[in-house]
């Protein structure tokens, strides 16, 4: 029965694992806040690309392509929101050092992070062309595809969160935090670059 799904199985936990927003903002909050607390931005992370995998799957993603006016307002809506994270990933000092510091994101910040996305809804779309033979229409795709997506988003950006938390162990000082905080900041930025270029 699995085999079927197998290359689609693996073909969503190299796209969630490799480096990009969603694992940079995971590793962040678990060297932040801890694995518990980032628990909303994980969930979110993981049902947003689902869902974005899943209105791929439905055809939704042709819009996007269709109406270029739309694809660029979600691109600088997504720059700007990234951004925004990336300034207060690198503004923020130690955990605990200052109780006023920024709390983890919500269940709606990661999800929004899916959903501005343009990368998430490319990887959406490739998905839906190379495995459409797997269902029976568009709404079995968009229920295989979310499905697929979103476990394996959930496992990968946990085991993210979990690597910042062993990076939270390893630092020790002020500036060793305020240096992991600026380049984990300077990546989230750079993960920009990729979606002006398409």
């Amino acid at each position: 029965m699995i085999e079927p799904i197998l290359p689609l199985v693996l073909f969503a936990i190299v796209a969630t694992t490799t480096p990009g927003i969603a694992t940079t903002l995971s590793t962040a909050s678990g060297a932040q806040f801890g694995f518990r607390r980032s628990v909303p931005l994980l969930v979110g992370s993981a049902a947003g690309l689902a869902t974005v995998t899943a209105a791929a799957g439905a055809g939704l993603a042709g819009l996007l392509l269709a109406v270029p006016s739309l694809e660029l307002t979600m691109k600088i809506a997504g720059s700007a929101y990234l951004l925004w994270l990336a300034v207060k990933i690198g503004r923020a000092g130690p955990p605990n050092l200052d109780m006023t510091m920024a709390t983890p994101n919500s269940f709606l910040g990661g999800a929004g992070v899916q959903w501005l996305n343009p990368k998430g809804w490319a990887m959406g779309l490739g998905a839906a062309a190379s495995f459409a033979a797997l269902a029976s229409g568009p709404l079995q795709l968009a229920l295989l595809l979310g499905a697929t997506f979103g476990l394996a988003a959930a496992a990968s950006l946990s085991l993210w969160c979990v690597a910042g938390m062993v990076l939270a162990r390893l630092l020790k000082t002020e500036w060793q935090w305020r240096a992991l905080n600026i380049v984990l900041a300077l990546v989230l930025a750079a993960s920009i670059i990729p979606m002006w270029r398409s």
